[in-house]
């Protein structure tokens, strides 16, 4: 008798994941994740804080302050809107060749641009070529940006162990939290320690030159990790998109669905952020004159708290799914808002920074943890890093970008006082719980099998 065959091994699936990485891959896949989402932000918030401090004076100098501040907050949001020409261009490098190289190039623009920021002339040296300058090079760190985010998170959540995918999902969300704070402290550092005469002269663009010494530790650690397990599957398979990307998000109906409904429920995650780490700094200088080093050392211990509680939430998604999480999240956010500018109000350095604390540093904790793992899950591998760029970066425009200008203008309208302001607030947040409840359960499913992770099951 011959013996019997052996019996046949079940092909891999585009998701499959090996059984598990090695500890110390998957602590250098952690370190490189968030130290690339670190230093992104930095760099990016880097320019919202001077924004408010600096380049309305050195840039925009007008007899109105107002206007001064408002188109350096225009900036601001050119920013926002390149941001989805980097997340479809790097989304579909990413989807086509692989993360690992895509995000290599993001943060290697992103220091440049900030760096070369840091030695712009001003508007009293060359005229209207310092904010021409200025604008181009805020459109090269939207479009890095807009590439780095989706395949940051990717690289942790395709990398993440079984069971543990909603606190690898959140690590790359603390770079958030880390690159505000950096940015706010070496401003609120400089400020002390020099003069207002030299921190507008020379001190301000320190913040900018240190980017390029934080870009070279991110290349090298990036550099050392591999391709995701889940891109190396599919690339194996040889299921890569036939088509773009983007054509094939529009082709399905299930990833149209996800589209529009994750811009909706980023909604109020993108208004509270731009609120309470861009223009709280600009209100409580400018409209509650209270002395910029506390407000920036605020913003500072603000990041830092939501730092340490965004993997709570990360480790909380495993329990009890991203969605759930997600919504509880919004809801704080929308019911805090009017409490939190009502402490503003009072005229304290401390109420400000008690105020702070809890809507940046524990409510957005919340929530923010999740979203990573909860857009993650919305589309197939193929196509993955173009649905959550997308999703992410388009929705900044009018969910982060605009904020400020918007909450200027409001301000304006109901002469100082917030609260029309803080109802247009309320009123993100209530649109992204409806959003983020309407998304069906299968859409958010995440098998526990070796297989198809993060693929949402069929409707």
């Amino acid at each position: 008798m011959s013996p019997a065959p052996a019996p046949s091994q079940a092909p891999p699936q585009p998701d499959e994941q090996p059984a598990g990485a090695p500890p110390t891959r998957l602590k250098t896949v952690v370190l490189a994740s968030l130290l690339g989402t670190t230093v992104e932000w930095y760099d990016f918030f880097l320019y919202s804080t001077a924004a408010g401090l600096v380049f309305n004076k050195l840039f925009f100098p007008t007899a109105n302050g107002t206007v001064g501040t408002m188109l350096s907050f225009a900036t601001f949001a050119v920013g926002f809107v390149a941001r989805p020409v980097g997340g479809l261009l790097f989304g579909h490098i990413g989807d086509r060749i692989g993360r690992k190289r895509t995000l290599a190039f993001t943060m290697g623009l992103m220091g440049v641009s900030t760096a070369l920021i840091g030695l712009l002339p001003t508007y009293q040296q060359v005229g209207l070529l310092a904010p021409a300058l200025l604008l181009i090079l805020r459109v090269a760190q939207g479009v890095a940006l807009g590439g780095e985010w989706a395949g940051a998170v990717l690289l942790a959540v395709e990398y993440g162990p079984e069971g543990r995918k909603g606190r690898f999902g959140s690590y790359p969300q603390i770079g958030l939290a880390l690159g505000l704070a950096l940015g706010t402290g070496v401003f609120a550092l400089l400020n002390d320690v020099l003069s207002d005469a030299a921190f507008l002269g020379y001190g301000w663009r320190i913040a900018f030159l240190v980017s390029l010494v934080l870009v070279g530790v991110g290349l090298t650690v990036r550099l050392k990790i591999d391709e995701t397990p889940a891109f190396r599957a599919v690339r194996r398979l040889r299921e890569l998109p036939r088509s773009a990307p983007l054509v094939e998000l529009v082709r399905e109906p299930a990833a149209r669905r996800h589209v529009v409904l994750g811009m909706l429920a980023r909604w109020g995650e993108g208004a509270a952020f731009n609120t309470w780490g861009v223009f709280a700094i600009t209100y409580a200088t400018g409209t509650l004159e209270l002395d910029r080093t506390a407000v920036l050392l605020a913003v500072t211990a603000a990041a830092l708290v939501m730092a340490v509680l965004i993997p709570v939430s990360g480790a909380t998604v495993d329990r009890l799914g991203a969605r759930r999480v997600y919504l509880v999240g919004m809801g704080a956010f929308a019911v805090s808002v009017f409490p939190a500018f009502w402490l503003f109000g009072t005229g304290g350095a401390w109420a400000f920074a008690v105020a702070l604390l809890i809507t940046l540093g524990v409510v957005h904790a919340s929530f923010y943890g999740a979203q990573g793992t909860l857009f993650a899950a919305l589309f197939r591998t193929p196509v993955r890093y173009t649905g959550m760029s997308f999703v992410y970066q388009m929705s900044g425009i009018f969910a982060s970008g605009i904020t400020p200008l918007i909450m200027t203008a409001l301000l304006a309208l109901g002469a100082g006082t917030p609260w029309l302001a803080c109802g247009y607030l309320a009123l993100t947040g209530l649109v992204s719980m409806v959003a983020t409840a309407r998304l069906r359960d299968s859409d958010l499913h995440v098998p526990t099998g070796r297989t198809r992770h993060l693929t949402p099951s069929p409707s």
